[in-house]
């Protein structure tokens, strides 16, 4: 699997996120930065979420796509697109309850428009931050539905006990 990378673009308040290879915890830092950069422009209207070109991903990475709905939701009151051609990665994230109100999930967009992504810098990551975002990736996942609920409530447990 290739090494993780995050693209980003955005036009007229219409943003793009792209998760390119292996998407893992060492990069939720980086997809907080996505997260201001994009929440902190006064002009907001939509967010796609591209996961055409990811190999994998891990839940960490899935809580962090439904902070970056759920906020896009806050805003907008519609539900953001994503876009995966992937059977496994769209398996993923339709196991963890994302298909429909999380997220629509097509397997490519109809689009005339080119808009150029562009590399994220990768921020690193320290022990204690990584802690406090993992706990509320999960946090996140286990409030979509009772099987995220019941699948991540002992991760939880043990990260907020300190083990």
């Amino acid at each position: 699997m290739d090494t993780g990378k995050i693209m980003m673009a955005e036009l007229n308040g219409s943003h793009v996120i792209k998760f390119v290879g292996d998407v893992r915890l060492t990069m939720c830092t980086t997809i907080e930065a996505c997260l201001k950069t994009m929440f902190d422009k006064s002009e907001f209207n939509s967010v796609v979420v591209d996961l055409s070109e990811t190999e994998g991903i891990d839940s960490t990475s899935l809580g962090l796509l439904a902070k970056i709905s759920r906020e896009a939701q806050s805003r907008t009151h519609q539900v953001p697109v994503m876009v995966s051609n992937n059977e496994d990665i769209t398996r993923i994230v339709q196991s963890m309850g994302f298909e429909h109100l999380v997220y629509e999930i097509t397997s490519g967009l109809n689009n005339d428009v080119q808009i150029d992504l562009e590399e994220v810098a990768m921020k690193p990551l320290d022990e204690q931050e990584a802690h406090a975002k993992v706990l509320e990736a999960h946090k996140l996942l286990m409030d979509l539905n009772q099987k995220n609920y019941d699948t991540f409530k002992d991760l939880v447990q043990t990260i907020e006990s300190g083990h």
